[in-house]
């Protein structure tokens, strides 16, 4: 019988990309999913590129973090239209489960869902609830976490973090880095910021690789620090600098080493890659929840965590001479311990749990 699905996701790509994994999963099994997302949220864009419906909720006023009184005014009145918004939208669409993806635009649909009576679950991605599902979770039907979040409802349920079906295709990764201009005999680190940029870690690295001429690097800069990052690097000839790839998983299940940020997308590519890591976490993440995301596969073996400050060029450095073959090798099997199910499985495990709903 086919199903009515409302999911609500945007802002971050951990909050954008697993929604629309699963959202895209949900429509290809038949059944009928509408996404939502903040008014002017890019990530519009990409629905309307993949001939995915959507509709935009007017939520210029996020949950306050501080004890501002004209920014609580404000929300509790953007809060009053979004309800009515939100209101209209469950009647008109009349989903059988509404699945809130965290990031403001979850808490109204998820909260009148529930108190229409409409079956609903909330999915955390980082390693802490997000403000928005924190509240969801206490009454929502299904909390769901992609990775072990500590002191949680005993009903939440650890699915791991919906990826693209990509990730499960096999790579040579002769071919990928020769068609780069690289030589596959060499390690090779692949570099990525994230969706909230990278300027700190952008800094150091010329003056990482340039210690570092054993090693070659991959690095995907985004459009934004593209030619910053390519001016940086004049005159290197260990590093290949891209601002985007449409084919990220041949990158990740080509190279040896991941230098990243440490967001909940992301995470949940390198644990499906295996892939050892050197985390950067966003220093101004909401909660600093980049940190506990990293903290997660460092305190198993996994990678490690060098935070960003005055000394990043050569702390990062110290940790990449410390990756020798046997090191890599011992970060790979640290993954046998993670016990964290396949993020290539949290599609369908996600699926049979809220059809169950």
């Amino acid at each position: 019988m086919t199903k009515r699905y409302l999911v609500a996701c945007g802002g971050t790509g951990g909050h954008f990309y697993p929604g629309f994994a699963l959202g895209k999963a949900l429509q290809q099994q038949g059944n009928i999913v509408l996404f939502v997302v903040r008014k002017n949220d890019p990530a519009a864009q990409l629905l309307a590129q993949n001939n995915l419906n959507y509709t935009q909720l007017d939520l210029s006023a996020g949950l306050p973090r501080t004890f501002n009184p004209v920014r609580h005014a404000r929300f509790v009145w953007q809060l009053q239209k979004s309800l009515r918004q939100t209101q209209w939208l469950l009647k008109t669409f009349s989903p059988n489960v509404v699945l809130g993806m965290g990031g403001y635009v979850s808490f109204p649909l998820v909260f009148c869902a529930h108190y229409m009576g409409i079956k609903t679950a909330v999915h955390e991605s980082n390693a802490i609830w997000g403000l928005a599902n924190k509240i969801c979770a206490r009454f929502a039907d299904l909390p769901l976490m992609g990775l072990p979040i500590k002191n949680t409802s005993k009903k939440a349920v650890l699915v791991s973090t919906p990826i693209r079906p990509e990730f499960s295709l096999p790579v040579n990764r002769e071919e990928v880095l020769t068609e780069l201009g690289l030589n596959p005999a060499l390690p090779t680190a692949l570099i990525m910021g994230g969706s909230q940029g990278a300027k700190g870690l952008n800094e150091a690295l010329p003056e990482v690789i340039k210690q570092m001429p054993q090693w070659q690097f991959i690095h995907l800069t985004g459009k934004r620090w593209y030619e910053p990052q390519v001016a940086a690097y004049q005159g290197f000839t260990n590093v290949k600098t891209l601002a985007y790839s449409e084919e990220i998983y041949k990158l990740m299940k080509s190279v040896d080493l991941m230098i990243c940020r440490s967001g909940a997308s992301t995470l949940a590519e390198i644990i499906a890659c295996q892939l050892p890591a050197i985390f950067v976490p966003f220093p101004y993440a909401a909660a600093n929840h980049q940190y506990y995301n990293a903290k997660v596969l460092a305190d198993k073996g996994c990678g490690k965590i060098v935070l960003e400050s005055p000394q990043l060029a050569q702390e990062l450095t110290q940790a990449l001479q410390a990756c020798s073959p046997k090191a890599l090798t011992q970060m790979r099997e640290a993954y046998k311990h993670l016990q964290i199910p396949s993020p290539l499985q949290a599609t369908v495990e996600i699926t049979r749990l809220i059809e169950n709903l």
